[in-house]
């Protein structure tokens, strides 16, 4: 007899592909298979299907064609975002700025720009995550080029009041980039509302396959050539298009504006009937609490923490009937809770015990109502026969 799989609320980690995707790909791995820098009739084929794809990104995130560059997933356009601009404005000036909770596809770049004689400076966020414009302010130097703050954590599902602080970025004569990995696809996402400069999508995250994604790149931004080769993606991106996941891009892009806001309705109910279940399970019998903003938020990110248990093993002994992710390790001697948790300074005794639940467009009530349940079991269970997680 076949075991069922899990139950699947780590949507926030990567999502599957929608059968629309799927199907839209298809021809591209077989008849349409061109390369699109090719002259001929193949080529002129599998160029039509990368145009389609950014016109329907583009569609999507409200700029004009020409300022959407496809790339190999989050990580390189955030790369590209900013050791491209920093590389290019670095005879002018050499400070960044970036927040405290950001995805390490940021910080990392910035590590390496620091060791290349960049300026960093890394602003705080509250105890809900969110970063105070004023530090921003605080933090700009005349020297300042790029200023790089994500658009909601993937953690805690905070959402940055990004235009204020790409406002800020703009009077300083700094850009302002934004990693929208988590918000496409699950909230309004318009760079001119924004206010970037730039903002990087991540396809796995949006119901495409993993290994593409995007950089919106604002007519006029000139940044430093990432990777050396030929004329691809407009003289921006060198490296033969892959094909099949950019037209896959597109038509998630697609799906996401055709949903409209019935997409992130029903992540936001998935997650408010999954989060009445726990409390009703819990009340008065477990220490929790939410981590995040309770109302800048993205719509089906719950962040949960309880106090003693450890998280990693509690979810270690469901992971055959829920799949979640863990946001702290408890060990011997030591709690290692994550970067974010820590910035928002989430009492040791509960970080050490935080579950990240993710809901998607596939999530069903049955599921939730399951979860929920078994969740709460295993947090009872660990409480009485475990006790607190000692911490030194």
């Amino acid at each position: 007899m076949t075991r069922s799989k899990p139950i699947y609320l780590d949507y926030n980690a990567t999502t599957p592909v929608e059968p629309g995707v799927v199907e839209a790909m298809a021809p591209y791995l077989h008849a349409l298979f061109g390369n699109p820098s090719s002259a001929h009739p193949y080529g002129a084929e599998a160029r039509a299907g990368v145009e389609q794809a950014r016109h329907q990104l583009a569609t999507m995130i409200g700029c004009a064609s020409g300022e959407v560059v496809f790339t190999g997933g989050g990580t390189e356009s955030n790369n590209m975002a900013i050791i491209g601009a920093a590389e290019r404005a670095g005879r002018r000036g050499g400070h960044l700025i970036i927040s405290s909770i950001e995805h390490p596809a940021v910080i990392e770049p910035c590590r390496y720009l620091e060791r290349r004689g960049f300026e960093v400076s890394v602003v705080p966020v509250d105890t809900h995550g969110r970063v105070d414009p004023e530090d921003v302010q605080r933090a700009m130097k005349a020297d300042t080029i790029l200023v790089s703050v994500m658009h909601a954590n993937n953690e805690v599902g905070t959402m940055q009041p990004v235009a204020e602080i790409a406002a800020i970025a703009r009077r300083h004569g700094a850009l302002m980039h934004t990693d929208a990995a988590q918000t496409a696809g699950k909230c309004e996402l318009k760079v001119d509302e924004l206010g970037v400069d730039m903002l990087s999508i991540a396809g796995h995250k949006l119901y495409a396959p993993k290994g593409v994604g995007a950089l919106y790149i604002r007519s006029g931004v000139t940044l430093e050539r990432f990777l050396h080769g030929a004329d691809h993606e407009q003289h921006r991106r060198a490296g033969t298009e892959n094909v099949p996941a950019i037209v896959g891009l597109g038509e998630a892009a697609r799906l996401t504006v055709d949903e409209g806001a019935a997409g992130s309705a029903h992540m936001a109910t998935m997650r408010s009937r999954l989060l009445h279940g726990l409390e009703s399970a819990l009340e008065g019998k477990a220490e929790w609490q939410l981590n995040g903003h309770p109302t800048y938020c993205l719509p089906n990110t719950l962040s949960l923490s309880v106090k003693h248990i450890e998280a990693s093993t509690l979810l270690a002994e469901i992971q055959d009937r829920v799949a979640l992710s863990a946001g702290a390790a408890c060990h011997a001697d030591r709690v290692e809770m994550s970067h974010v948790l820590q910035a928002m300074h989430v009492p040791e005794a509960f970080g050490m015990g935080t579950m990240r639940i993710s809901t998607g467009r596939m999530t069903s009530s049955h599921e939730v109502n399951e979860a929920a349940r078994v969740i709460a079991e295993a947090i009872l269970r660990h409480l009485s026969k475990h006790g607190p997680c000692s911490s030194k």
